[in-house]
């Protein structure tokens, strides 16, 4: 039995697709899900990870565990309280950030992360840590401003950056979770190249077919927004890596190529998959 955590969200929904459809028995963990939320065949487990008794109801024997951590939970969580439910797994794997090595100073990105990854070390079991960039799919924010005016709005127009298709990541866990091999693995995970938002939103424009007018945000205007669903460490340090990547966090990695024989997933090939939000 793999258990998912977070298995409704970008990565976590994918994740549970795969690993169903090559057979595997799989229970999907989220706060809110519902059978309606999995594929037929696997067990949805309405629980939250900060709320010890519901913990219990997962499985006794479990042959591994995607382990993904929430921001709130993220910044105000005990690791090892969290991690300490899954250490009878057979492995852990661990969705981390790449800001624990790039950004080791920061609250959030930084410490809160490598605490996580520290407890899950400490636990036991055999161990995988995924640190990926940012996500291709943090350009959903945009949607309500293209549906509505067909512009985007954000700061740092101008400023690559390698984004990764979350599904490039359940697709990397899903090897990681299941082959052997990965045991004691730090694997960092980008898309294939740098790009900007003004060029992240030209591949909307393009797979909608419709044009987009982009709007240069201020830091502190696209920092308002986000606090709106992140806590506020999270989105200083965001912005900081939007506005000021180091050298490592705009480069691309090879890690997504070399676990799954194929190149890392373009920003246009996860905008064209995902057009239809936009329309």
């Amino acid at each position: 039995m793999i258990v998912v955590t977070g298995a409704t969200g970008n990565v976590g929904r994918t994740l549970v697709r795969l690993l169903a459809e090559e057979g595997h028995q799989v229970t999907a963990v989220s706060r809110r899900i519902t059978d309606a939320d999995v594929p037929s065949g696997v067990r949805a487990v309405a629980a939250d990870l900060a709320d010890s008794p519901a913990l219990p109801a997962f499985p006794a024997a479990m042959d591994a565990v995607f382990l993904m951590i929430g921001g709130d939970l993220m910044m105000s969580g005990d690791p090892a309280r969290v991690v300490a439910p899954f250490a009878r797994a057979g492995r852990i794997v661990l969705l981390s950030s790449q800001g624990v090595a790039t950004r080791p100073d920061s609250p959030s990105h930084g410490r809160a992360f490598a605490a996580y990854e520290q407890a899950v070390m400490d636990s036991g079991t055999a161990w995988t840590i995924l640190r990926p960039g940012g996500f291709a799919s943090n350009s959903y924010a945009w949607v309500p401003s293209v549906r509505a005016a067909r512009t985007v709005a954000a700061p740092f127009g101008d400023v690559p950056l390698p984004v990764i298709d979350p599904d490039d990541i359940a697709a990397v866990a899903a090897v990681a979770l299941t082959r052997p091999g990965h045991e004691k693995a730090v694997y960092e995970l980008t898309g294939p190249a740098a790009t900007t938002p003004r060029e992240r939103a030209g591949a909307i424009a393009e797979a909608i077919g419709e044009p987009l007018t982009f709007v240069d945000q201020t830091r502190d205007e696209a920092r308002a927004q986000m606090l709106a669903f992140m806590p506020a460490p999270v989105a200083d340090t965001t912005l900081d890596i939007l506005g000021a990547p180091t050298v490592r966090e705009r480069t691309a990695t090879t890690d997504v190529e070399t676990l799954l024989g194929r190149p890392a997933t373009p920003f246009t090939a996860w905008a064209a998959r995902n057009a239809p939000a936009f329309r």
